[in-house]
């Protein structure tokens, strides 16, 4: 008998708010996280998602050098979520607990650090604890040690997908009976030159807005001029539903299905095609149809031709019509965390379920005719409650990965 998956914690470092309550505020206000900022040795300000904090104070000096920004920001994150959920440690679970992560890069801050000791001052070896702070796998590690996860702890770098994946997979294993518990999420932190300066070669990042930064990334937009980059952690505890009603917990939500399909069609040009599979297998698996979805947050990132690829596939599986699904983008407040993106936008439509609120796409103003769907607008709504929501995430290489969460059970006679 298959189990089923309650999301029974929540944790979040973003650039609209470090924990879940200041995230709900950002997005009932449409408030924006993007600025500007300039990453030397690069002399162009860019426009990105910018956590305006430092974590270092919450680390000891004997940790900080395993520790890039990266890692610091997961760990916070997955100790809100296993606080909010009611645990701290898991050994007691055995095999029973496992940790999903999605990251793309890495300890990228650690890494250019060594390349400019290595390349300007004439190092021969790195610090010996480089290694640790640059590994992908990072994140994960740090977390396990930290909350004493003893069963499997899996790291996922499938692109902008990558965390959704992670939490796919975290929900099969605990569906499927393998696990009892587990953290899912992922972390990064890009805003560094060398990492930024490979996004400005592929021409897909918009220049800063000239009248207001913060309104700099604009999906699904006529005057959309490409993505912007940001940074942060999102995890979710989730665990049997079983598990979670006999000791009492809080439960926001249900992941009720996931769908995951690749475009083989180009490294770095989606296709529609590709991306209705993902769609289609997800409802599927949810046992739903599309009109029973009330809310997609669409991956989205305001470059020219992803926009209207992924507009193409959500028109075909949930029409664009008043009675389809309300569809934004909150990139527009955030920016695009890479792999980490899709937990976080996931977090989101957790919170906005909860809140019976519509997530705006902010600063669309004119939606391009290509790209007609059921938009939400550029201000939220309020007063809307939501009883299933579809995040959707697509990336480089083709991965794309939809989850649908649910505010009750799913029926297990369907």
């Amino acid at each position: 008998m298959q189990q089923q998956v309650a999301i029974t914690g929540l944790g979040v470092i973003s650039p609209i708010g470090l924990d879940v309550q200041s995230v709900a505020m950002s997005l009932r206000d449409a408030r924006s996280g993007i600025s500007t900022i300039r990453v030397s040795p690069l002399e162009r300000e860019v426009a990105a998602g910018v956590i305006e904090a430092s974590f270092e104070a919450a680390f000891t000096r004997l940790e900080l050098p395993f520790l890039d920004r990266c890692q610091q920001m997961a760990i916070l994150a997955a100790r809100q979520a296993v606080n909010d959920a009611g645990f701290d440690l898991f050994d007691a679970f055995g095999q029973r607990a496992g940790l999903y992560y999605g990251n793309v890069n890495g300890g990228v801050a650690s890494a250019q650090a060594w390349y400019q000791q290595m390349l300007l001052e004439g190092k021969q070896a790195s610090r010996p604890y480089s290694a640790m702070a640059i590994m992908g796998n990072a994140g994960a590690a740090q977390v396990a040690l930290r909350h004493k996860v003893l069963g499997p702890v899996i790291s996922n770098a499938t692109a902008c997908g990558s965390s959704g994946v992670a939490i796919s997979d975290a929900a099969r294993a605990i569906r499927d009976g393998y696990l009892d518990v587990a953290i899912a999420g992922g972390a990064e932190a890009p805003l560094v030159a060398s990492l930024v300066g490979v996004f400005q070669g592929t021409r897909a990042m918009s220049p800063p807005d000239a009248t207001d930064p913060a309104q700099t990334c604009k999906p699904f937009a006529r005057d959309r001029s490409g993505l912007v980059l940001g940074e942060g952690a999102a995890f979710l505890v989730l665990e049997s539903a079983a598990h979670a009603h006999a000791r009492g917990a809080r439960c926001y939500g249900y992941v009720s299905g996931s769908g995951i399909s690749n475009d083989a069609h180009h490294i770095g040009m989606p296709a529609s095609e590709g991306q209705v599979r993902a769609l289609r297998a997800a409802l599927s698996d949810a046992s739903l149809d599309a009109r029973d979805v009330g809310y997609v947050n669409a991956h989205a990132t305001a470059t020219e031709g992803g926009d209207v690829i992924e507009a193409a596939a959500l028109r075909e599986v949930f029409g664009a019509g008043p009675e389809g699904a309300r569809v934004s983008s909150t990139k527009s407040v955030h920016g695009h965390l890479l792999g980490a993106t899709s937990a976080l936008e996931l977090l989101l439509t957790i919170v906005a379920m909860e809140g019976d609120l519509l997530p705006a796409s902010a600063h669309l103003q004119h939606v391009d005719p290509r790209c007609e769907l059921n938009h939400v607008g550029a201000r939220p709504i309020t007063g809307h409650a939501i009883e299933h929501a579809l995040s959707f995430s697509c990336g480089f290489g083709g991965t794309n990965v939809a989850l649908v969460v649910s505010r009750r059970p799913p029926d297990p006679s369907t």
